[in-house]
């Protein structure tokens, strides 16, 4: 049997494979109200597996691939713990971030290459700002320039670096689809999802990016969260002590584990959400049109659902205001749970 298209094998970036039914069959989750009248809905689809990995409930076709874009980190980060990769907490949940580009955040990531010998000019992340609004401005007014530490997946790719370096593999090629790092990380989000990886696809940071069903994600993160020992218990036990180097001071995902007993979870781009519950259930989310509000307040919904008892959190993830004239005068709401 053929093993995932590589990333680099259609040269053509307008080449697109059949549309997966996760977007094609995905029913209205959200409703975006203005003044009382609905202008605008967002499509998604919803996963929840069970402690054992079989299905739950779903809403849409949870056999439907999607790139799981930054909610892929954890996987990530425990194929490298697999490989021998031995950080503090910290430092691991940095691995398993898209950071905000906080002091703290570059600290680390220069701890993780300092640690294997490296230093940030061995990243090859693709260089940018912070994401938290207030350390961009302060590294712009700085006239600054783009830099791989800065950008918010440089924790990851530290993380691979060192795990290169624990390996004695080659490090200016890890990237590569092909690299023997890239390819035991391809082996380990098969295994922990229970689906077949049918893609590859390059990240917005430049490193190799899977695509698989939905319900792969969930049943990943189930597993995660639920592990008592090996990696993936070292991946949950780091991004539950250090939350704030999983997100940032401002960041939803942080409140979210902070405040929510044995909670895993992971934001990522495309209006992509994951979650693992201490039990062994897991939950993802896709919204179709990869708009960013809908995601947060169609999971909200479904952690309520499930009885997850984190009411601070949950209002802000629920909270997605729509504005006129500066005043709040709607909002994107969950509909269907």
């Amino acid at each position: 049997m053929p093993g995932p298209r590589s990333a680099h094998a259609a040269p053509d970036p307008l080449a697109v494979s059949p549309l997966s039914t996760a977007l094609t069959e995905a029913p209205i989750l959200a409703h975006v109200v203005r003044s009382g009248i609905v202008e605008s809905v967002h499509r998604g689809t919803v996963v929840v597996t069970a402690p054992d990995g079989s299905l739950d409930w779903a809403l849409g076709d949870p056999s439907g691939s999607v790139l799981a874009r930054s909610s892929n980190k954890p996987l990530q980060a425990a194929a490298m713990v697999r490989l021998g990769l031995d950080l503090p907490h910290e430092q691991l949940a940095l691995a398993c971030a898209s950071h905000s580009g906080e002091p703290f955040h570059l600290e680390a990531a220069r701890g993780i290459l300092a640690g294997a010998g490296l230093s940030e000019a061995d990243l090859q992340n693709t260089p940018d700002y912070p994401i938290d609004e207030d350390e961009r401005e302060a590294w712009v007014r700085a006239s600054r320039p783009k830099a791989s530490i800065a950008q918010n997946c440089s924790g990851k790719h530290a993380g691979m670096l060192a795990t290169c370096a624990v390996t004695g593999w080659d490090t200016a090629t890890y990237r590569d689809p092909e690299h023997p790092l890239q390819r035991h990380i391809t082996e380990t989000v098969a295994e922990l999802s229970g689906e077949p990886v049918t893609g590859l696809a390059v990240d917005g940071c430049g490193a190799p990016l899977h695509a698989y069903a939905l319900i792969g994600l969930a049943r990943a993160f189930g597993r995660v969260a639920s592990a008592s020992t090996g990696p993936e218990s070292r991946v949950a036990d780091a991004i539950r002590a250090q939350p704030l180097y999983l997100g940032g001071t401002q960041r939803q995902v942080t409140m979210l584990v902070r405040e929510a007993p044995g909670l895993v979870a992971k934001d990522g781009a495309e209006s992509v959400y994951a979650v693992g519950l201490a039990d062994g259930r897991g939950v993802a989310v896709k919204v179709a049109d990869g708009f960013p509000r809908a995601a947060p307040v169609v999971l909200a919904a479904v952690l309520s659902r499930l009885g997850v008892q984190a009411p601070t959190a949950l209002a802000e993830l629920a909270y997605a205001p729509v504005l006129g004239h500066g005043d709040e005068i709607g909002a994107v709401v969950a509909v269907g749970f």
